[in-house]
């Protein structure tokens, strides 16, 4: 076994980093599993973000397998790609051969899949060992990590409040320094929110970009897709790379596009003369926390102090059309989903109530009322153009709230309004969403008291990823004083108050 001291400087590693001293025979991939191993048992009881964690025994002989094959060829002759050696938790949406992929509800706990989702494929093709799956909300629904087949997700920050979601379980994972990098997958923000919430990178990709398969449905289900999360942009943008690309099999996948997705090391000099819309509250339209603006507008400061152009923007749309359109979209694609699941004796007594209302309302739903909405989200999509011709990129804070409490569901309310549906405190996320187009969410700083993390996202314009993903790393030139702060571990942490019984696994799970 390797020293505590070498597992702790493997696992700060950045991933291009790691790869670099894998490949140059610096470290070997059995001491990077034993060191990540290792801090996944001293740190992971606290975070409950990995799940279905693999046998180490398995996952050493892996390890060293990796290391045969470097160790027989000359240079990278011998390597898989990248990821070799690398250990990749997978986002319990997605399939990985030999493990559950249970949605983090009870009714799939034993659903093991058989084959690999296709971006998972291409993950362990570039050479990454999967280790387990990180957990999620039930479903995937609502931007808070909890489930009744395994519990909780805290916040890597402080384990009293929540980690955000759906992509809960990834971003805890990451913080906490138990995965160099982490994919998820984004619907209503679920890989913006949490990544916002625990001081890391999560992009999600234009529209078709990172192709969804198998899926029953590759037509119509567009509004969600996977995506990468991690604690350096060049790391997100290799781990995109890599998910990307065209699949005949997949009829709206892109192609990748002609020039590398990680953008060089140029420093700040991206950000000057860009301009970036600042769409705010939408003029008051979203209800949001005190402080969360101004945290993002000093983010803003710092991009427009590197030479950006900072501009105010009014919303040429009406919010409240695109919720209610938005509303027809999301019921009827989850209860599409979730129909087959409903059927089973018994079922609907083990979902949610988030699940269950969102199929109740589908029901009866007219195919002219979803054509309607289809309607105004291209309407939506040709006002976001509108404005592109004015600014090169638009920003919005990635939640409304800070993180909440961990006991709570969802929050009822904001600055002294109500929230009328479940998801309504995560409104600010369905614009880049429902238009198709690529979001970015980086660090922006944290709450007054200094414990709570808060990202700002960036929407580009149409397939506009390289153009963010070189933005976000100028950005990230700027801010290496806050990124160097890190989380507490479990066991420096104030002492974490009792879940509510419907947050606990059942005994046994």
């Amino acid at each position: 076994m390797i020293s505590a001291k070498i597992s702790a400087k493997i696992t700060e590693l950045s991933a291009e980093a790691l790869s670099g001293a894998i490949h140059r025979r610096q470290i070997s991939c059995v001491e990077v599993m034993q060191a990540y191993l290792a801090r996944i048992q001293r740190i992971n009881p606290g975070f409950n973000a990995i799940v279905n964690l693999r046998d180490p025994a398995a996952l050493l002989n892996e390890a060293a397998q990796c290391d045969r094959e470097l160790g027989h060829g000359k240079g990278r002759a011998g390597s898989r790609g990248w990821m070799h050696g690398m250990p990749q938790a997978i986002k319990d949406t997605a399939q990985a051969a030999g493990l559950p992929t249970s949605f983090g509800s009870p009714l799939l706990a034993d659903a093991v899949a058989a084959q690999d989702s296709l971006f998972v494929a291409r993950m362990k093709a570039a050479g990454c060992i999967v280790i387990g799956k990180t957990n999620m909300p039930e479903f995937g629904l609502g931007s808070h990590t909890y489930n009744r087949l395994f519990g909780a997700t805290p916040n890597a920050w402080d384990r009293s409040v929540s980690a955000g979601g759906s992509s809960g379980g990834a971003a805890v994972a990451l913080a906490q320094r138990l995965l160099p990098v982490a994919d998820g997958s984004d619907f209503m923000g679920s890989l913006r929110n949490p990544a916002g919430w625990n001081h890391v990178f999560g992009m999600r990709p234009s529209q078709g970009r990172v192709p969804g398969w198998p899926k029953p449905d590759l037509w119509v289900s567009q509004l969600a897709t996977d995506g990468p999360m991690a604690r350096h942009v060049r790391d997100l943008a290799a781990l995109l790379s890599t998910q990307s690309g065209l699949d005949a099999r997949v009829p709206l996948s892109l192609a990748s596009p002609n020039t590398s997705l990680v953008p060089a090391r140029q420093g700040a000099q991206a950000l000057k003369g860009l301009r970036i819309g600042w769409l705010a509250d939408l003029q008051g339209h979203l209800a949001v926390e005190d402080g969360i603006l101004q945290v993002c507008e000093s983010a803003l400061r710092t991009m427009l102090q590197a030479g950006a152009e900072v501009l105010p923007l009014r919303p040429n749309f009406d919010p409240a059309q695109i919720w209610q359109a938005w509303l027809v979209w999301r019921r009827a694609l989850v209860a599409q989903t979730l129909a087959p699941l409903l059927r089973e004796p018994g079922a609907r007594a083990q979902m949610k109530p988030e699940a269950l209302w969102e199929c109740d309302q589908a029901q009866g739903l007219p195919f002219s009322d979803f054509m309607a909405a289809s309607t105004v989200r291209s309407q939506l999509h040709g006002h976001l153009l509108a404005l592109f011709e004015q600014v090169d990129v638009l920003a919005l804070p990635v939640a409304q709230v800070w993180p909440f409490d961990l006991a709570l569901d969802w929050p009822k309310q904001i600055a002294g309004r109500a929230m009328d549906t479940y998801h309504r405190w995560m409104e600010v996320t369905i614009y880049a969403t429902f238009a198709g187009l690529p979001a970015i969410s980086m660090p922006a700083g944290f709450d007054p008291n200094g414990r709570w993390p808060m990202g700002i996202q960036l929407i580009g314009k149409p397939r506009g990823d390289a153009e963010l993903l070189r933005i976000a790393a100028a950005y990230e030139s700027l801010i290496g004083g806050m990124l160097k702060r890190q989380p507490p571990e479990a066991g420096l942490m104030r002492k974490r108050r009792a879940a509510p019984s419907f947050l606990i696994p059942p005994r046994g799970a």
